[in-house]
C-alpha cells in the first residue's frame, strides 16, 4: 500500500479541498447512521414494553458532571416515555418512524454530497494521468522508443490508465469512507460494550490476513495480464502497418495463428485473476459471517451470565452496529483487492512517467546564433555497445550544401539525427559557430532546422493543417506561397475541398510524390536556416522525383543543406560529398574530385550507372 499513498501524493493536492469535503460527509454520515439506528431500543422497548423505569427530565447543563451519553439516553428516554404516556404505543410508534425516515433523508443527502465531492478527483486526476503521459511520450528522447513496442506504449496510454481509473481512483472514496464509518462505529460500540468490542477487535485482524494474503497474488497476475495486454496491442499495430504485405506474402493464416496464441495466453491469465477477484466477496461474506456469529454467542453469554451491563435490547443495537460495519469491511477489502490489480497497471504506466529524459536543456543555455559553420570535433556515438559513428570530423559552413553517402548502416542517418540532439553523443562535440549544441535549449537549436524524411510523416488532419504544423499561425497566403514552392499547389487545387480536404490517415489518401511534396511544403513555411533531407527522393517513381527534385532545389537556395541520398546523381552539385564506411568518413570532397580519386565512391557511382 506504500506504493498505492505515494501515487495519492502525487496526484491528489491539486483537488485537497474536494477530499476534504468528503471527509467531513463521510465522517457525518456514519454519525447520522448510528443516530438513526439508536431508535432501535426505544421501538423495542415499546413494543414489548421491556422498560418500566420512570425517568425524570435531567438538565442539558448537567452533561459535564454526570456524563454526556448518559445525560443524552436519559432524556432521550424521558421523551419516549412522555409520548408514550400522552399518544400511546402506537402513535409513539408513528412519530419514530417519521424521525427515522428525517434521519435517513438527511443521512442519504449527505452520502450524496460526499461522492458528489469525489467526482471532481477521479474525473481530474485520470486527465492529469493522461495529460502527464502525453507530455513525458513528447519530450522523451528517441532513445527510450528504440526499446519499446509503440503498440505497448499505446497500450499504456489506454488500457492501464483506464485500469487505473476503474482501480485505484474509483477506490479512493471507499478507502475514506469505509475506515471512517468502521472507526466511528467501534467507538460506539467500545461506548456501548468494551468488553466485547475488545473481542470483536481480535477476531477482525484474523479475517483481514486471510484476504490480505489474496490479495498479494493478484497484484502479480494483474501484471502480467497488463504486459500481454500490451504485446496483444503491439501485434494488432503491426498487423495494421504492414498488412498490405500480410496480403502480398498470404500470410493471413500466420498472423492469425500467432496473434490467437497469444490472445489464449491473455485469456488463461484473465481467467486466473477473475477467479481470484470473485473470491473476494463470498470470502468476506463466510467470514463476516462467521464473525457475527461468534459475537452472538459471545454476546449472549455475557447477557446469560449477567457479566456485562448490557440488556438484550442494547445488545440488539450492537449487533446492528456491527453488522453495519460488515459491509464496509467487505468494500475495504473489495478495494483493497481493485488496487492491488490497478497498482500493475500504474507500475506499467510508471515506466512511461518516470523515465529518466537524458537529452535536456541547460540550467544556464548559451544564446545561439548561426553565422558561420557546424562543426563536428572528434564525434563518436553509439546506441548500445557497438560503435555506430567513430571520430568523425567535419565542418559544414553556412549557406553550403554537404551530401552524406554510404551503404546501408554506415551511419549516415545518425549522423544528421545528432544536431537536432535526437540523441546524445558519448565522445567528442558538435558546435554551431563555436557554441556546443548540449549548452543550448533544444528548441532553439531545432528552430534552426527543417527536416524532409523518406518517409513523409503526415498527420490524420487537412492539407492546410499539414502545411501550417510547424507554424501554426501562419497567414494562408503564406501557406499558399509555400506549397507553390513545392510544388503542391496545382494538385492541392484539384482536391475536393482544396487546402481544406483531409489526407487521412498518414496522408494515405495521396500519393508518394504527394505527400513528400507536402512535407517539403511544411518545411518550406517554417522558413528554417538548416535543412536536412534524409532520402527524400528514394522512394518516388521518375516523374515524382523530378517534381519533388525541382521543389528541394528551390528550397535549398542559400540555405545550409544537410542530404543523405542512395540515388548518386540527386547530389552531383553538392558543394561537399562525405562519403560514410561503417561509421568512419573515408572519403570527401567535391563529386569530380572523388571520381577522380577513384576510391569507393567512384565503385558506388559505377555499381548505380546502366
Amino acid at each position: 500500500m506504500k506504493q498505492f499513498f505515494q501515487t495519492l501524493k502525487r496526484f491528489v493536492p491539486p483537488y485537497k479541498w474536494y477530499v476534504i469535503g468528503n471527509i467531513f460527509f463521510n465522517i457525518l454520515s456514519p454519525l447520522l447512521n448510528l443516530l438513526a439506528f439508536s431508535l432501535i431500543i426505544p421501538i423495542l422497548r415499546v413494543l414489548f414494553s421491556i422498560d418500566t423505569t420512570v425517568y425524570t427530565f435531567i438538565p442539558w447543563s448537567e452533561m459535564t458532571a454526570q456524563g454526556v451519553m448518559d445525560v443524552v439516553q436519559n432524556n432521550f428516554n424521558y421523551f419516549i416515555t412522555r409520548l408514550i404516556e400522552s399518544y400511546g404505543p402506537s402513535t409513539t410508534l408513528i412519530i419514530l418512524g417519521c424521525y427515522l425516515v428525517g434521519i435517513t433523508l438527511i443521512k442519504v443527502s449527505v452520502q450524496y454530497m460526499a461522492l458528489y465531492c469525489m467526482i471532481p478527483v477521479r474525473t481530474g486526476i485520470v486527465r492529469d494521468i493522461r495529460n502527464a503521459i502525453n507530455n513525458k511520450v513528447l519530450g522523451l528522447n528517441l532513445a527510450f522508443f528504440s526499446d519499446e513496442r509503440k503498440g505497448d506504449i499505446i497500450a499504456r496510454i489506454t488500457g492501464d490508465v483506464n485500469e487505473v481509473e476503474n482501480s485505484i481512483v474509483s477506490s479512493l472514496d471507499l478507502l475514506i469512507k469505509n475506515p471512517l464509518m468502521i472507526i466511528i462505529s467501534l467507538v460506539a460500540m467500545i461506548i456501548i460494550s468494551p468488553r466485547l468490542t475488545l473481542f470483536v477487535l481480535i477476531l477482525l485482524p484474523i479475517s483481514g490476513y486471510i484476504m490480505g494474503k489474496v490479495g498479494k497474488q493478484l497484484k502479480r497476475s494483474s501484471l502480467e495480464a497488463q504486459n500481454q495486454w500490451g504485446v496483444l496491442i503491439s501485434m494488432v499495430e503491426e498487423t495494421l502497418s504492414g498488412l498490405r504485405v500480410v496480403k502480398a506474402f498470404r500470410a493471413e493464416p500466420t498472423m492469425t495463428k500467432r496473434f490467437e496464441a497469444h490472445n489464449d495466453h491473455f485469456r488463461d491469465i484473465s481467467r486466473r485473476i477473475s477467479r481470484r477477484y470473485e473470491l473476494a466477496h463470498p470470502m468476506s461474506e463466510l467470514l463476516g459471517t462467521a464473525t457475527i456469529a461468534i459475537v452472538l454467542w459471545y454476546g449472549g453469554t455475557l447477557i446469560l451470565g449477567h457479566t456485562e451491563s448490557i440488556d438484550a435490547s442494547a445488545f440488539i443495537y450492537y449487533l446492528v452496529i456491527f453488522y453495519s460495519i460488515i459491509n464496509p469491511a467487505k468494500e475495504l477489502t473489495r478495494s483493497a483487492y481493485t488496487i492491488q490489480r490497478g497498482m500493475a497497471s500504474l507500475e506499467r504506466v510508471d515506466k512511461i512517467l518516470l523515465a529518466e529524459n537524458r537529452i535536456t536543456d541547460p540550467a544556464d543555455p548559451h544564446p545561439l546564433v548561426f553565422d558561420e559553420a557546424i562543426t563536428f570535433d572528434h564525434v563518436s556515438f553509439r546506441y548500445t555497445d557497438q560503435w555506430v559513428l567513430r571520430d568523425i570530423n567535419l565542418t559544414i559552413p553556412k549557406g553550403k550544401t554537404v551530401a552524406i553517402v554510404g551503404e546501408s548502416g554506415s551511419g549516415k542517418s545518425t549522423l544528421v539525427d545528432l544536431i537536432p540532439r535526437f540523441y546524445d553523443i558519448q565522445k567528442g562535440r558538435i558546435t554551431i559557430d563555436g557554441t556546443d549544441i548540449r549548452t543550448v535549449r533544444k528548441s532553439d537549436l531545432r528552430g534552426l532546422m527543417g527536416n524532409v524524411n523518406q518517409e513523409a510523416i503526415l498527420f490524420n488532419d487537412t492539407v492546410r493543417q499539414n502545411i501550417a504544423f510547424g507554424n501554426p499561425d501562419a497567414p494562408f497566403e503564406e501557406i499558399i506561397h509555400a506549397a507553390k514552392i513545392a510544388n503542391a499547389h496545382d494538385f492541392i487545387m484539384e482536391l475536393p475541398e482544396g487546402y481544406d480536404t483531409n489526407i487521412g490517415d498518414r496522408g494515405g489518401r495521396l500519393s508518394g510524390g504527394q505527400r513528400q511534396r507536402l512535407s517539403i511544403a511544411r518545411a518550406v513555411l517554417k522558413d528554417p536556416e538548416i535543412f536536412i533531407l534524409d532520402e527524400a527522393t528514394s522512394a518516388l517513381d521518375t516523374a515524382s522525383e523530378k517534381l519533388v527534385q525541382e521543389a528541394l532545389e528551390r528550397l535549398m537556395k542559400g540555405r545550409t543543406t544537410l542530404i543523405i541520398a542512395h540515388r548518386l546523381s540527386t547530389i552531383v552539385g553538392a558543394d561537399t560529398i562525405v562519403v560514410l564506411h561503417q561509421g568512419q568518413i573515408v572519403e570527401m570532397g567535391t563529386h569530380q574530385e572523388l571520381l577522380a580519386l577513384g576510391g569507393r565512391y567512384a565503385r558506388l557511382i559505377e555499381m548505380q550507372s546502366f
